[in-house]
């Protein structure tokens, strides 16, 4: 049976990386290693590159290579990498998965069959198992990504249970992006398994019932925060720190999450490529990029003084 690579534990906080942009749409691969860097001396343990928040399903497999490769060669360990490879069609996924594999990345991120909706749990058994065979002696490990609010399709702690069982440690943990904490627990009650929350705020509460850590968009702005966050678990400032990561929360969920953070991070770097995103994404109009970067700073002041 395929096992796992003997790498060190997926654990603390990981960003799950923005893509940064050309004006012609190509990846700004010096802006992304720049970026993978500051986040590493900013308190992430780590990155994930095409996600959900990497607009990983606007790229082509050639293209979500490429910028593997480029970002390795520019200095980032694979220890500190882990890569969405979810494609619609599962041969690609598996491409991915391989490549990714064989450059040594601390594992990869693989959804569920989310195109054809209403699968079943067998049918979402079945794609995961098929994943498995198809990347075949390749040495990874799959954290499986429960995200349904994107993809439409779950992948119920009953399928994750299951497939841990039939592939052990190939299939390592679960990103549940799910902001379920019912899930969340079923989730942590599964031995073995190395359990990530995307939600910020279940963060603390996460750690103390057994999680790992977090695969998280805001790591991405504002990661001293999100680090703060992850080491208060059961101490004193834990409540004032998920009061104050749900207001951030708040800010940037009322428009499209991926714009609005590219749009805080234009702002706060000067460094305008970070405004492109691919369609169907659409940069903010100017009076919402003002709007958002207002609320940004009231709600750095309001961080500030509860600090």
């Amino acid at each position: 049976m395929t096992q796992a690579s003997s790498q060190a534990p997926i654990r603390g906080v990981w960003s799950a990386s923005l893509t940064p942009l050309e004006s012609d749409g190509r990846v700004a691969h010096d802006l992304l290693a720049k970026h993978c860097r500051d986040l590493f001396a900013r308190g992430c343990a780590g990155i994930t590159l095409f996600g959900t928040t990497g607009e990983g399903q606007s790229f082509s497999v050639a293209e979500r290579k490429e910028t593997l490769e480029k970002l390795l060669a520019a200095g980032i360990s694979p220890a500190q990498v882990t890569v969405g490879t979810g494609c619609a069609a599962l041969p690609d996924t598996a491409e991915l998965t391989r490549h990714a594999a064989s450059l040594g990345v601390a594992g990869v991120l693989a959804l569920p069959p989310f195109f054809w909706r209403e699968p079943g749990d067998d049918g979402v058994y079945a794609a995961f198992a098929k994943l498995i065979e198809l990347i075949g002696g390749a040495k990874t490990r799959l954290l499986l990504y429960h995200i349904p609010q994107v993809t439409g399709v779950p992948v119920p702690p009953a399928v994750v249970a299951r497939l841990a069982n039939e592939f052990p440690g190939m299939v390592a943990g679960v990103k549940d992006s799910s902001g379920n904490w019912d899930n969340t627990v079923a989730l942590l009650k599964i031995p073995g398994l190395t359990i990530l929350v995307g939600h910020e705020p279940y963060l603390p509460r996460a750690i103390k019932a057994g999680a790992a850590g977090t695969i998280c968009g805001l790591g991405n702005y504002r990661p001293e925060l999100i680090r703060r966050l992850h080491d208060s678990a059961g101490k004193a400032e834990e409540g004032r720190l998920v009061e104050v990561v749900n207001k951030l929360v708040q800010l940037v969920t009322g428009v499209p999450f991926v714009p609005a953070i590219k749009t805080l991070m234009a702002a706060e770097s000067g460094e305008q490529r970070w405004l492109n995103v691919r369609t169907p994404l659409l940069a903010p109009p100017e009076a919402e990029r003002r709007r958002l970067i207002a609320a940004a700073q009231g709600f750095d002041a309001e961080a500030k003084a509860a600090a």
